[in-house]
């Protein structure tokens, strides 16, 4: 089948989506633009800040997209095309941009609180400390997993010969002889950007806050500065050790994490979006114009019997919803939405496109990653960096060098080069993800400690304290365990929290007396199948020894039993109210 003609599908179904089911959800909603936000109510020139929609937009993007849509659909492509096309269209319309777009509008109309505070006033304390525990527990699954991937994608270097090119075609990179085998460093020049950017992302949010420049004038600045320091890593590559990226970036998003997010949170993301942006486009049009040069797909339609053997997937039901988290569904989404984004929010109206929207361009980047690696190479070829018999996994490698291959088909484009940009691309959504979990998770901390104790020690307070009891977390995860292992208990643990989110917000629309039904379906689907993946991962995690993630997996069942419980109840006590009352 031809990859134009499925991106161009796809995409009519994702526009019906935001103007039909967008619409349904925010007349539900009822957004009040005159209403005031808690970025203007509070506006503490640290966490509340009033943002203009494009900002917002793209801290928003950038915050949630993160190497999930990438790294996602590249492993579970293993199932064939259409399984993970299904899923990433349909389930990013009626249940990802759903999930976002409500987060997004009650966390705002709560004040500025995330979810949790929420689930504290449907399902009482109990509610809000599970729904806090989950949330913890999944950001440092992610950071770490991420963690791994930024630091494999930093330091990734391609044979000549196997995106089939001569040395020569290198032109100014920098290329070491490892075992007799000529290398491209195209992690280095990723490396030398990721330095240069966020070295300089403070002068972009000096230009924003303090100067008060003119937006289009600061978006041509972050836009040199974004593709000044690709061609800066070009020449001047950076190389360093995995390990020695690790502890670097590690140290980074501590210090993000707590310094007011002008500095260097909100303008990096700012900067970063201008490749991230561009990266997208240059997706989909190198999927459109190779389709029409006659690219087509490699991949299998299907092909169940290998993927659900494979050690780290098993059968399509529950393990495909899990693998693909972001870019049909993620939870971790709920986090953003109503841990910085809703603190940024100047608009109520600006809900619907910066939530649902912005969910459905991270599904067509989704889309986009299954096509360009369905498009760009032979299966085999996949399978062989993806699953490979010996040696580890490298899914941000199978990614790029699709891309190099698409961007070759679609503009002659030397594919050396285009597989560089997909490293560049696959760093970009990791960076700004993890400093955004990071900070996220601090927010966590703070949240629970102040329910947990009627007056918190002084130095569970602090922000720098937080911030490392989140850095110990995901370090002893990091340091563990693989990404690949790490992947379906993140997946799992993403999509579960998903599902409360959604608990939680059926009972505050059920407590509004609005519709529901369009939540509380997609809530309980996500519910047994995480629940299901969660079980079966635990025998797979005690065959493994990996007794880390035992307990983090026990941890997850015994709170979404807590969760299940609690909800019965809610509504069981709802309906006997509404009853009573009716009988008056």
């Amino acid at each position: 089948m031809n990859i134009a003609l499925v991106m161009l599908f796809s995409g009519i179904i994702l526009a019906i989506g935001y103007r039909f089911y967008g619409y349904y959800i925010n007349r539900v909603l009822q957004p009040d633009p005159d209403r005031p936000t808690p970025a203007q109510t509070i506006n503490d020139g640290v966490d509340f800040i009033p943002t203009k929609p494009l900002v917002l937009f793209g801290h928003h993007f950038a915050a949630i997209a993160a190497a999930g849509p990438i790294v996602g659909p590249t492993l579970a492509l293993y199932y064939g095309f259409l399984p993970a096309w299904f899923w990433i269209i349909f389930g990013v319309v009626l249940i990802g941009a759903m999930h976002d777009f409500t987060s997004l509008f009650i966390a705002v109309r709560e004040g500025g609180k995330s979810v949790a505070e929420v689930a504290r006033k449907t399902l009482g304390k109990p509610g809000f400390i599970f729904y806090i525990a989950f949330a913890i527990l999944l950001c440092l699954l992610v950071i770490a997993a991420f963690l791994q991937l930024t630091a494999i994608a930093l330091t990734s270097a391609l044979p000549p010969d196997e995106v089939n090119i001569a040395a020569s075609e290198a032109g100014g990179l920098h290329m070491t002889d490892a075992g007799g085998a000529l290398k491209v460093q195209i992690g280095g020049v990723a490396s030398a950007s990721v330095i240069v950017m966020t070295l300089l992302a403070p002068v972009i949010g000096w230009m924003i806050y303090k100067r008060r420049m003119n937006l289009w004038l600061v978006t041509i600045v972050a836009f040199i500065i974004s593709f000044g320091s690709i061609v800066f890593g070009y020449f001047y590559p950076v190389t360093f050790a995995p390990t020695t990226w690790i502890i670097a970036i590690t140290g980074y998003v501590f210090f993000a994490s707590w310094i007011p997010v002008w500095i260097i949170l909100q303008p990096r993301d700012f900067v970063n979006a201008q490749i991230l942006y561009l990266g997208l486009a240059s997706m989909v049009a190198g999927v459109v114009v190779a389709g029409l040069n006659g690219a087509v797909i490699h991949t299998p339609a299907l092909n169940l019997e290998e993927a659900m053997t494979a050690p780290n997937l098993g059968l399509l039901w529950p393990f495909l919803f899990i693998t693909i988290a972001c870019g049909a569904a993620s939870g971790a989404h709920g986090l953003i939405c109503g841990g910085t984004s809703c603190k940024q929010l100047a608009n109520e109206k600006h809900a619907r496109i910066i939530g649902y929207g912005g969910m459905l361009l991270e599904g067509l980047l989704a889309l986009s990653v299954i096509l360009i690696i369905a498009g760009g190479m032979d299966f085999e070829k996949y399978k062989a960096i993806v699953y490979p018999a010996q040696g580890g996994s490298n899914a941000p490698l199978a990614f790029a060098l699709g891309l190099g291959n698409i961007l070759h088909m679609a503009f002659g484009l030397p594919v050396v080069i285009g597989t560089i940009w997909g490293i560049l691309l696959l760093e970009g959504f990791l960076v700004t993800t993890i400093d955004a979990l990071v900070r996220l998770s601090r927010y966590l901390f703070e949240e629970l400690w102040s329910t947990l104790f009627e007056n918190p020690p002084a130095f569970l307070k602090s922000r720098i304290v937080n911030s490392l009891f989140v850095v110990a977390g995901f370090l002893s995860l990091t340091f563990t365990n693989a990404y690949l292992k790490i992947w379906p208990i993140f997946g799992a643990a993403n999509q579960l929290l998903a599902a409360l989110t959604m608990i939680a917000i059926t009972a505050w629309l059920a407590q509004k007396a609005r519709a529901y039904w369009f939540i509380a379906v997609p809530a309980g689907f996500m519910f047994v199948t995480t629940v299901t993946a969660l079980v079966i991962l635990l025998g797979r995690y005690i065959s493994f020894g990996s007794w880390i993630l035992v307990g983090t997996d026990l941890l997850l069942l015994v709170m979404a039993a807590g969760v299940a419980v609690l909800t019965f109840r809610y509504f069981y006590g709802l309906r006997a109210r509404l009853a009573a009352e009716a009988g008056r």
